[in-house]
This record gives C-alpha cells, sequence and structure tokens, in this order.
C-alpha cells in the first residue's frame, strides 16, 4: 500500500484513497488506544470494614492472654502439645489427604482460567489457507475446471475502552484468591481433625487402662467373696453382686477397643493411607498430650482478619463487585480493531504475484440498541448477588466470633471440671479402698464397696474423658482463630 499525491485537470493536489485510509486509519485507531485508557464501568472493590471490639467478650481464663501481636506459635500450634506422633500426622495429612489435594487441582484450574483472561489483552491471529480444485456444471455453466487458492491471516484486537476485560481479570484474579482461601480452610480444618482424633484415640487408651485396672480389683474383689461363699463365712448374695459388677465393667472393654479402632481408622484416611495402616504405629499407649500453661490469644479485628473463612467472603465479595462491572459494560458499545491480509489466485502461476495480495483494516463498532432491557436485568441480577456476597461476608464475621467466643469458654470451664474431678477421683480411690478393708473386716456390708467401686470406675472414666475434652477443646480455640495455614504452602 503506497501514499501518494495526484493532480486532477484543474492542476489542484489531493489525497488518494490511499492516502486518506494511511492518515486516518492510524488516527482512529490511536484515538481507540488512547480511549481504552478510560476507567473501567462499575463500582470499585472496598475492602469492607471490620467491626470488632477490642478485646474478647468471655473472660480469660485457664492460661488465655490477650496480645497485640498475634503468636507465632498459633501458625504450628500441634508443635505446643510436644508430641512427636502428632506432629508427623499433621505433616503426613498435609501431604496425602485427598480432599487437600483436590482443593490444590481447583487452585490450578482459577489460575487457568486467570490466564485466559489475561489473554484478552491481547490480539487474536488467525490463519487461513484453502486449495480447491471445481468444475462447474454444463447445464448451468461453462463446464470448465479451474482451481483457487487462498492463503491469509486475520486478526481481532477488542479494545477495553469501558472496562469490561480489566472486570473480568478482577473477578478471574479474586476467583483465584477465594479457592486459596479454600485451600487454607481445608488445610486448618484437616489439621484440627488430625489433632481431635488423636487425641481422642488417646482418651481411649487412657479409658481402657482405667477400665481394666478396675477390672483387676473387681475380679479380685469376686475371687475372694466366692472363696469366703464357699467357706460359709458369707451368703450367695455378695457373689453375685460382685461378679455383676465385674461383667458391668468387663462389657465396657468391647466398646471402648470399637472407638479406638474406629479412630485409628479414621486417622489412616485422614493422611491419606488405606485403614488399618496406621494401628501398629498407634498401638502403644501413652499419655494425652498436656496443654501449654500460657495460650496467647489476638485481639479480635487481627484474629478475625486470618481466618480462612474471613478471607474467602471477602475475596467473594470482590469477585461478584468486578462482575457487576461486566454485566455494565455490555450497556456501552464495544470496540474492535480488524485486519486481514492474504494471497488469492485461480492458479498456482499467480499465487504470489503482487496482483493476488488482498487486504483490509479497520476499527469495527457494535451496540445492542434494544433488547428489551435484558441487559440492564442482568446488570441488578448481578448488582443483587454483590449484596448476598456482602451479607455473607457479615454473616462469616459473626460466625466466626461466636465459634471463637464458645471456643474460649470452652477451654476454660473444661480446665475447671477436669480439676474437680481430679479431686473427685482421689476420693473415690480412698473410699473403694477403705470400703473394701471395712467389709473384709465385718464392719460394713458389701453394698458399699459396690458403690465405691461404680463410682471410682464412673470417676476414672470421666476424668479420662475430661483430660481429653481440655486438649481438644485447645485445638478447636487453635481452630477457631484460624491458625494453622500459615505453616504450609502448598
Amino acid at each position: 500500500m503506497h501514499c501518494f499525491l495526484k493532480t486532477d485537470t484543474c492542476g489542484k493536489t489531493g489525497f488518494s484513497p490511499n492516502a486518506f485510509t494511511l492518515i486516518v486509519c492510524p488516527a482512529i485507531i490511536l484515538v481507540l488506544i488512547i480511549m481504552s485508557g478510560c476507567a473501567a464501568v462499575g463500582p470499585e472493590f472496598q475492602t469492607p470494614e471490620l467491626p470488632a471490639p477490642d478485646t474478647w467478650h468471655t473472660e480469660m481464663a485457664g492460661g488465655l492472654a490477650v496480645s497485640e501481636t498475634v503468636s507465632q506459635n498459633q501458625a504450628a500450634w500441634w508443635e505446643l502439645f510436644k508430641d512427636p506422633q502428632l506432629t508427623r500426622l499433621i505433616k503426613h495429612a498435609a501431604a496425602g489427604n485427598l480432599d487437600l489435594q483436590k482443593a490444590v487441582v481447583r487452585i490450578k484450574e482459577a489460575r487457568a482460567l486467570y490466564g485466559i483472561s489475561q489473554a484478552d489483552d491481547y490480539p487474536v491471529l488467525d490463519s487461513t489457507g484453502l486449495i480447491q480444485r471445481q468444475q462447474s456444471s454444463e447445464e448451468t455453466g461453462t463446464g470448465t475446471a479451474s482451481g483457487f487458492f487462498h492463503a491469509g491471516f486475520d486478526a481481532a484486537w477488542e479494545l477495553d475502552i469501558f472496562g469490561k476485560i480489566r472486570r473480568s481479570q478482577q473477578a478471574a484474579l479474586a476467583e483465584v484468591e477465594t479457592r486459596q482461601e479454600a485451600l487454607n480452610a481445608v488445610l486448618i480444618s484437616l489439621q484440627a481433625e488430625v489433632a481431635l482424633n488423636y487425641l481422642e484415640l488417646r482418651t481411649f487408651q487412657e479409658r481402657l487402662v482405667a477400665a481394666r485396672g478396675n477390672l483387676e480389683v473387681q475380679k479380685e474383689t469376686y475371687e475372694i467373696n466366692l472363696s469366703r461363699f464357699n467357706a460359709g463365712l458369707i451368703g450367695e448374695l455378695p457373689v453375685h453382686q460382685s461378679q455383676y459388677i465385674l461383667e458391668q465393667t468387663r462389657s465396657q472393654i468391647p466398646l471402648l477397643q470399637d472407638g479406638l479402632g474406629r479412630t485409628a481408622n479414621r486417622l489412616a484416611v485422614l493422611v491419606g493411607k488405606s485403614p488399618g495402616t496406621l494401628h501398629e504405629a498407634l498401638t502403644e499407649n501413652r499419655a494425652i498430650p498436656c496443654i501449654p500453661l500460657e495460650v496467647a490469644m489476638g485481639i479480635p479485628a487481627r484474629t478475625l482478619r486470618q481466618r480462612p473463612d474471613i478471607r474467602r467472603a471477602e475475596r467473594v465479595l470482590a469477585r461478584e463487585t468486578a462482575l457487576v462491572g461486566v454485566a455494565m459494560a455490555d450497556l456501552y458499545p464495544q470496540f474492535h480493531l480488524t485486519g486481514t491480509f492474504g494471497l488469492e489466485a485461480l492458479s498456482v502461476g499467480n499465487f504470489f504475484n503482487s496482483s493476488s495480495r488482498f487486504w483490509g483494516i479497520g476499527p469495527r463498532v457494535s451496540w445492542r440498541l434494544f433488547d428489551g432491557g435484558r441487559i440492564r436485568q442482568a446488570v441488578a441480577a448481578q448488582s443483587a448477588r454483590q449484596e448476598q456476597a456482602m451479607i455473607e461476608y457479615q454473616a462469616a464475621l459473626l460466625t466466626a466470633r461466636e465459634e471463637i467466643e464458645n471456643a474460649i469458654l470452652a477451654f476454660a470451664k473444661e480446665q475447671l471440671r477436669r480439676d474437680s474431678l481430679v479431686k473427685a477421683t482421689a476420693a473415690a480411690r480412698n473410699a473403694d479402698r477403705i470400703a473394701r478393708d471395712q467389709y473384709q473386716a465385718g464392719l460394713v456390708d458389701f453394698s458399699n464397696v459396690l458403690d465405691a467401686q461404680r463410682s471410682l470406675l464412673s470417676f476414672e472414666d470421666q476424668l479420662a474423658q475430661s483430660r481429653g475434652a481440655v486438649s481438644a477443646n485447645l485445638v478447636r480455640l487453635y481452630k477457631a482463630m484460624g491458625g494453622g495455614w500459615q505453616h504450609m504452602a502448598l
């Protein structure tokens, strides 16, 4: 394409059509590109304020203390229990859990979709080629055969004047971040589930130890009563009484063993292994992991911000806000730059001649003038989705505060219950010893021994459960505070 001047018969000088195309078209393109830098339509996302008090409503007790700086221990809270096996299980779960792997793949999908949206910043270039041999009908045409040869390139570039592409990219990026926070939420839930099941397993083991210990004492009592009955020293009633409390205790052991096996199977699945594979590693009886003396609580605002569900709700709101702009952009015209270039000929010999060249370039504008209000209704629908996302964000804040307050309360109160059970268990042991001594001395009847042994078994079982509950409530507290996901980069 050449630009040249031509002179008409009157001696006036003017531009040829080719010169006009070369001057006007680039000017139009330049104006459109400049316009594409304008602000995008639709609302700009602003991080909503996080209404939170300066301190927690529930009184700090049981070693809890509020700190302006969130303790780094919250990132790896399981290490505070000083149990290497628990730490190994949590690390294995992070590497092998299938739900976690699924969440990772969902992030890969979102990142790929974000990459697709970024590709809209660039023009699209297509190539075409055609070789065709054809013959017309002798009845309707000349009946001669001819060839057709075509090769060319087509280019199109949408100018993002009203920000539809930019808003789509913002929405796609927010979706990536949403799924990242969903992954973090899965991770902290997984860590908590592993810890809770591990604590439950150790609790079952401690309850079994208590039950078996009581079983041995009750078996000894039964044998003494049977021996004394055979010697004619006592009646038949104490024998049957000592036997039924013995068998009652024995009947509890299979239930505890069943719970122990189920918990071990659950732990295996959580770490991505087949049920039964962890039984050997977990068969050795170990004490319930102790809690640290002090637990640092962050101030409400910072604690809430580190929870993945709050962060995810905020990213969902950002995505829905960007999609409002995407919907609004359809109210405005769309501008494209299109171009084509190629070669066409009826014979191979002429295919590369200059006369075979064809080309075209220019802007294209499309604007829907009437659609019965569809676009405006689409904008209204998306605006409603944005409002829903805002409500869900506010609901997530309330739920988070409820979970944290409840976790603080449960952790502190269960420690009080445990302390009382420690005293009750000690008293029950003394009562059992005294009742058996007095019974053998003939000072009391056997019903006193029965009551003492029942109480001792009950209190020892409750104490084991309470010890496990205290540690489990601390796990739930760390989960409620959003601790754990910062420690592992997946």
